[in-house]
């Protein structure tokens, strides 16, 4: 039997999301790519650092004041969040959304990549110290998160993606489909299986600063690959163009580039591609996780 290959493309979490799914059944195929569709949809609504109604928006309201009970996966979520916190010496910190608001990266979402004005001083010096993923306290047996430090407040931005493609992925698998390559904003790769009559699919990492360069060619099947740079939302400080990625132990946009992490999740490649750059040590940074 022919094996058929389906792409849907769309819109969410401020990104474009692309799916490439091969099978024998195109109907089975554009019916799995509706339900995984539904998945990043269901999770935008639940991660979103800025709409009033989401899961997140909730948790940074009431959980400074008590412990808030949140869905398994969201816990779960938190888990690999304080895990590669501490395995990253805290390079990884969803916690540094005061300092996204203090450098004006959090003002207006919807505003035209690139904008930004310079940050105040002060105001970053003042958010700092409500700044560190230690004081995110879970209790998995009550199924509860709250905050220990006065003003911490969390954005997922760092690692939502990767979530939303896991989530995707599983809904796939569930509908029997195993080969299949999803994206989000060409940046968080997740592979299954292989196209027809290959050994993997082939993702190309590009140049942070010359687009039409590409930098590697990398195989993945049954992996995740995720690539954070400077781009996008970004300010203007002294003169400076600066990406939106905080170093929380500076409390100041990160100096690397470019930064390449390859998982068995989408959701852990995220997290430490983002560690990676805001720690970064050189303009681009490459990590192979377990």
């Amino acid at each position: 039997m022919a094996t058929e290959t389906h792409r849907l493309a769309f819109r969410a979490m401020r990104t474009d999301f692309e799916f490439v799914l091969c099978g024998a059944d195109s109907r089975r195929l554009r019916v799995a790519a509706e339900e995984a569709r539904a998945e990043i949809e269901a999770t935008d609504r639940e991660l979103s650092a800025f709409s009033l109604g989401s899961l997140l928006n909730k948790v940074n309201r009431e959980a400074g004041e008590r412990p808030v009970k949140v869905p398994g996966r969201l816990l779960e979520l938190f888990v690999l969040c304080r895990r590669v916190y501490r395995d990253s010496g805290g390079a990884f910190d969803p916690s540094v959304a005061p300092l996204m608001e203090a450098w004006g990266f959090r003002e207006d979402p919807e505003r035209t990549p690139g904008a930004g004005t310079s940050s105040d001083a002060a105001s970053v010096a003042e958010q700092r110290s409500a700044v560190g993923l230690d004081a995110l306290e879970l209790d998995p047996a009550a199924g509860t998160v709250r905050f220990r430090r006065p003003g911490l407040q969390l954005d997922l931005g760092g690692v939502g993606k990767g979530v939303a493609l896991d989530r995707a992925a599983e809904a796939l698998r569930d509908a029997g489909l195993g080969h299949f390559l999803l994206h989000g904003g060409s940046s968080t790769f997740l592979a299954f299986g292989a196209p027809p009559h290959q050994p993997a699919w082939r993702v190309g990492v590009r140049h942070p600063r010359d687009p039409e360069r590409v930098l590697a060619s990398v195989e993945l099947r049954d992996r995740a690959l995720s690539v954070s740079g400077q781009h996008g939302r970004t300010i203007l400080a002294d003169g400076a163009r600066l990406g939106h990625v905080i170093d929380p132990a500076r409390g100041a946009p990160a100096a690397g580039e470019l930064a390449v992490v390859t998982a068995s999740t989408a959701a852990a490649a995220d997290a430490w591609s983002t560690a990676l750059l805001a720690g970064a040590a050189a303009p681009v940074s490459w990590k192979a996780c377990a």
